[in-house]
């Protein structure tokens, strides 16, 4: 062998192994075959409406900060972020909506409190996100997981949180550290393989929380599906997924899964740029540019049979100091800033602002077959809560 087919050969291995590390063979088929697909076969139509949703997972005592650390980060966000969003609005008129996944094991010192005031001003909403491991006991069994989402609803419940006009409480759901129906290794960070049927059975109304590029990242990529689930296997969200579609019944069994953007794109560097994986991710490192914005609707993720409202899905760890220039500076109002000059001029592309809680109404919206204007659906099947004024 020649010393350049020996380093051909050798560049391929490593190219290999770090595409194996970063569990490129759980997604990787899947994306290729329907961007093959996209770029073939679909058409996109005339006009489009975009609903764009920015879901936090949203943790004040993130990389053990103090309490002091914690309510400044609060404070971060309560009194910057209405300044921000009130300089931009969708076609609806509405300002940008920030999702606060707020963690139960982080709702001290007012915070969950200081957060719903922020939502009642308009600009967002509180939905779950739990880690597992930050509660005793630990690891999970079903009864004790069950207690924990229990016990959630009931302290969030006393803000309002999860709470609809008829009694009823219900909430969409992120999973700490990615590992949904321990799907991590070794039962990392979960411990209940049957996680989604317990979700579903205390109110969840779907989950949130891929795209990642690990080994929890479902194979079915870039698509809003129901997931199923099995007591005595993990992960079973993966196995036989049915993917939300318009004009065909929910599966009363299973839950819902929304996905964000997932894929391999081209990443910007100072002097060149380099292959990556898009998993949805805004911080400092990965900052939403033109470029990627573009990538994001490209991926067009839609309730199949219905291509023209277009779903995006980006999340961040918001409470993070060094991630607040791209998140509540300059950089967070260029990202704004670019989606309403480039996908709202009402002909081609309507923009709409959403919460998470939106997103899922008007997807399942274009599942029972409504057309038209998806703004008229922000509500339709999960009224807000009621701690949210009417805007």
């Amino acid at each position: 062998m020649s010393l350049w087919s020996t380093a051909a050969a050798c560049t391929a291995m490593g190219a290999c192994y770090a595409g194996y590390r970063k569990n490129l063979h759980q997604w990787i088929v899947h994306d290729t075959f329907r961007t093959i697909w996209m770029k073939t076969f679909f058409r996109k139509p005339s006009k489009t409406h975009l609903l764009f949703a920015f879901v936090d997972h949203f943790e004040p005592g993130n990389r053990k900060a103090d309490p002091s650390r914690q309510i400044e980060r609060v404070r971060a966000w309560t009194e910057r972020y209405p300044q921000l969003a009130m300089r931009h609005r969708d076609a609806d008129g509405v300002h940008p909506q920030h999702t606060f996944f707020f963690p139960p094991h982080y709702d001290s010192h007012d915070h969950l409190e200081r957060i719903v005031d922020l939502c009642n001003q308009g600009f967002g909403e509180v939905e779950m996100h739990l880690h597992h491991d930050h509660q005793v006991p630990w690891p999970d069994t079903e009864e004790t997981l069950r207690t924990k989402v229990l016990d959630c609803i009931d302290r969030f419940s006393r803000c309002g949180v999860f709470c609809l006009p008829d009694g009823r409480k219900t909430y969409g759901f992120i999973h700490g550290d990615w590992a949904l129906a321990n799907s991590r290794k070794g039962g990392a960070f979960c411990g209940v393989n049957n996680e989604t049927a317990l979700l579903q059975e205390t109110g969840c109304f779907a989950d949130f929380t891929f795209p990642v590029s690990n080994e929890s990242q479902p194979w079915l990529t870039n698509t809003f599906f129901y997931g199923n689930s099995f007591s005595d296997r993990p992960k079973g969200y993966a196995c036989q997924p049915i993917p939300m579609t318009a004009g065909k019944p929910a599966p009363a069994d299973r839950l819902l899964l929304m996905q964000g953007i997932i894929g391999l794109r081209w990443k910007s560097r100072k002097t060149a740029y380099k292959p990556s994986i898009e998993q949805s991710n805004i911080d400092t490192s990965d900052a939403p540019t033109p470029a990627r914005v573009d990538y994001w609707v490209n991926k067009w993720i839609h309730v199949g049979g219905r291509p023209d409202w277009v779903f995006i899905k980006v999340h961040t760890h918001g409470a993070r100091e060094e991630d607040r220039d791209v998140l509540l500076g300059e950089g967070a109002d260029r990202l704004f800033r670019y989606l309403e000059e480039a996908y709202n001029d009402g002909s081609r592309f309507v923009l709409h602002y959403v919460s998470a809680r939106e997103m899922y109404n008007i997807a399942k919206a274009a599942e029972a077959g409504k057309t038209g204007d998806p703004n008229d659906y922000r509500d339709f099947v999960v009224p807000r809560y009621i701690y949210l004024n009417p805007r």
